[in-house]
């Protein structure tokens, strides 16, 4: 379906959207940036949720949800506790991008999740239907159905979008990031050239795990191990902090901005529990592994927010200068420290995503 033409539909039918953004939505997203609505990025799917029920009862009018199926999870307690037709009935229409649907060769965790998705969906009693590829007339009448459903029954319903079914019209040159001296891939190079041989490093998902996993590929790097969060976004602190407090080795949480604002109250549980808390984070004000869209990062001021939630030592790296000293700072200071790493979007070309996932479990945790 064109992406405007589903725009269009949702622009004159919706007055407010709030959101997690999707790779499989983000051509949809990007045209709903570009229309002056009401519109929010949300921390997580859950938020999203809660943002279009208080809209609800502001306005008594249906929202637009969007999000990712891997993100549904985070959406269920509001869903179920809130907006379901046997608690305060209240009306949602979801756009949900279905990644791993059963026709589809997607990565391991997306095939996990896109298998039980319309299962999740029936559990929680929200009707659905699937948008169809190259038909645009069945579409917008499911739309509106449905649309309409939401509102005579007062409940959540919602539509699912598999892969590569939003499409532009005429084909559109991808937007180059800008180029920059300072990068995500040359810092994680420059860490893991200081790293010793017992480091275990827990990454966050996204572009993240995939150039830790491709530059120690490349450039054969063998200190330390590697765990890829290539799912569970958001978790990547809590996993650390679980690995920190239970092993005698030494542990870096190597995390995102939105990851780190998805489940912003995790880290305050990093710095309580633990005694001495690695943590990195690649700052770019971007959601980019699914469209480029803001995280919102560039309004928190890191340095107070770090001291304010319990960590010992902040630590800024901005550009290449003194980049190496101000490594070895953070991997020799004691307690709890917050590296703060700013770069500009942008990613190595033809990244690989990690395979042989059990293997690379079972290396991560061989002593």
């Amino acid at each position: 379906m064109e992406s405007k033409k589903l725009a269009n539909f949702l622009q004159k039918n919706f007055s407010f959207f709030s959101g997690v953004p999707d790779s499989l939505l983000s051509k949809l997203t990007k045209r709903l940036s570009s229309i002056k609505i009401n519109h929010f990025i949300a921390a997580n799917e859950g938020s999203a949720i809660a943002h279009g029920i208080g809209y609800y009862l502001a306005k008594k009018k249906v929202p637009c949800v969007y999000f990712q199926n891997s993100g549904l999870g985070n959406a269920i307690n509001p869903l179920i506790s809130i907006a379901h037709k046997n608690v305060y009935s209240i009306p949602l229409f979801l756009i949900i991008g279905w990644r791993g649907s059963k026709e589809s060769k997607d990565e391991p965790q997306h095939m996990a999740k896109g298998k039980i998705t319309p299962n999740i969906l029936k559990l929680l009693g929200v009707k659905y239907f699937i948008l169809k590829k190259d038909d645009d007339t069945f579409n917008l009448k499911k739309l509106k159905f449905f649309l309409n459903l939401a509102r005579k029954k007062n409940i959540v319903v919602a539509c699912l979008v598999k892969k590569d079914i939003i499409k532009e019209k005429t084909n559109t040159k991808k937007k180059q990031f800008q180029s920059s001296n300072f990068s995500r891939a040359l810092f994680i190079e420059h860490l893991l050239k200081k790293i010793k041989k017992k480091t275990k490093i827990i990454s966050t998902t996204g572009y993240t795990s995939r150039e830790l996993f491709q530059i120690r590929k490349n450039k054969s790097f063998k200190n330390g191990k590697d765990f890829y969060m290539v799912g569970g976004m958001g978790h990547s602190s809590s996993v650390a902090l679980g690995h920190t407090i239970f092993s005698k080795g030494f542990t870096i949480c190597l995390d995102g901005d939105g990851s780190l604002i998805m489940h912003l109250g995790s880290i305050i549980a990093c710095t309580k529990y633990s005694k001495n808390f690695k943590y990195i984070l690649i700052n770019n004000n971007s959601h980019e592994s699914v469209g480029g869209q803001t995280t919102n990062s560039n309004i928190i001021k890191f340095e107070k927010f770090s001291s304010s939630v319990g960590f010992d030592k902040y630590i800024l790296i901005s550009n290449l200068r003194k980049i190496d000293k101000k490594i070895d700072s953070f991997l020799k200071s004691k307690g709890k420290v917050f590296l703060e790493i700013k770069t500009k979007p942008g990613s190595i070309k033809n990244l690989e995503r990690p395979k042989k996932l059990l293997n690379i479990k079972d290396n991560f945790v061989t002593k």
